[in-house]
């Protein structure tokens, strides 16, 4: 009787495993067909009869692990037990995706390499559907490879289509605005980190207050509206304009702040802000904000500025450089209040609130001092936000 055992295919090989028997018991064996694949510890190879003949036994059954010289099964030969003594089964290494030449294949059974074979079960693939392109139609991997591929993109939803989203008039403008800007005015930036804990303090204790009074909240945009407000009378170069005639200096603080909305940005103005109350800054602020998102704002509302405030902290910002709108000088860029270790003025490492602003200048206008002038006017004021009070 002859016998095919599991073969040693590796030095650090100590058994494998049946991945599925290609004959059953009965069926003839033709020397150089593939009765088997084993998965050894580095690949799955297919076993090759070395004999013609019957399988007649098999001893283990699909999945099972075997050692190395273990019997698997039995061929005999004409419906007899063989009796040849030596291996009757070989494994095909696993680096080709040719067959030996000369091997019998049943038809019933898709020919594919060992590499093919396992790929598809991973990918769950059924062999027959692929096509195979090695020799008499074999299936290689890199067949396995592709049909994975054209699968995947027809489980794919269909790519959006482009669309040409006409411009609003809002946008139209915009975009003529920031293009006019950019290619017109040399802008430079400045930016300072100002210690916003007085701020939130006193903010809450504010807001507190009105809370039990009734009369609404307190943002932190407030404070710097009203902030930059006061900061431009004592630094009245910002609040000015380039005109072919000469620098204007105007005569009030017209204050705009962006509003975002989905077609585009509005910025209201507050006008006369230096002459208003914080209190009176947080509700107009506030009205214009609310008719400006339902667009009910008259022309004269956004129209007109001589400064502009555009915060980006509800969003997420930390610093931003904001784009001036011309005929303005400058425009202030507010970023978040942003948790993070500071050193005190003990040379103390501790968590502390820090808020980045970035001042965006037109150097036809603003020169460097005078911008610097500004900012340190604002840091005062936000880090002694009392001020903002009187």
């Amino acid at each position: 009787m002859a016998e095919i055992t599991m073969p040693k295919l590796s030095d650090t090989m100590e058994d494998g495993v049946v991945v599925r028997w290609l004959k059953g018991i009965g069926e003839a064996v033709s020397r150089g067909e593939v009765v088997a694949e084993i998965e050894t510890d580095k690949a799955t190879m297919e076993m090759e009869s070395l004999e013609d003949g019957v399988l007649s036994e098999i001893h283990v059954e699909e999945g099972q692990r075997v050692s190395v010289g273990e019997p698997m099964a039995v061929i005999g030969v004409g419906g007899q037990p063989s009796q040849s003594a030596g291996p009757v089964a070989e494994v095909a290494s696993p680096e080709t995706d040719v067959g030996i030449a000369g091997r019998a294949a049943p038809p019933e059974r898709v020919k594919a390499s060992p590499r093919a074979r396992k790929a598809a079960r991973e990918m769950n693939l059924d062999l027959a559907a692929v096509a195979g392109s090695g020799p008499s139609g074999r299936i290689l991997y890199r067949d396995v490879l592709a049909a994975g591929d054209a699968r995947a993109a027809s489980d794919r939803p269909p790519a959006a289509t482009s669309q040409r989203v006409p411009l609003s008039s809002m946008r139209k403008l915009i975009a003529e605005r920031m293009v006019e800007s950019k290619t017109s005015i040399p802008h430079f930036y400045l930016q300072v980190e100002i210690d916003a804990e007085p701020l939130l303090e006193l903010r809450g204790q504010v807001n507190s207050a009105l809370e039990e009074w009734g009369g609404g909240k307190l943002s932190l945009n407030d404070l710097v509206l009203k902030a930059a407000a006061v900061a431009l009378t004592r630094v009245p170069q910002l609040n000015a304009s380039f005109t072919p005639e000469g620098i204007l200096r105007h005569g009030q603080v017209d204050l705009e702040f962006a509003v975002s909305l989905e077609e585009g940005l509005l910025t209201p103005v507050i006008r006369n802000a230096e002459s208003k109350s914080l209190r009176q800054i947080s509700r107009e602020a506030g009205d214009l904000i609310e008719r400006a998102r339902s667009q009910r704002l008259n022309p004269d509302e956004y129209r007109g500025g001589t400064f502009t405030v555009s915060n980006l902290g509800a969003r997420g910002i930390d610093s931003f450089q904001a784009i001036i709108d011309p005929p303005q000088a400058a425009i202030l860029g507010v970023g978040a209040i942003v948790r993070k270790p500071v050193v005190d003025k003990d040379d103390r490492i501790r968590p502390g609130h820090r808020l980045n602003l970035t001042l965006s200048c037109d150097h036809r206008v603003v020169d460097g001092a005078a911008a610097a002038e500004f900012l340190s006017r604002m840091r005062r004021l936000l880090q002694q936000p009392a001020l903002l009070l009187l």
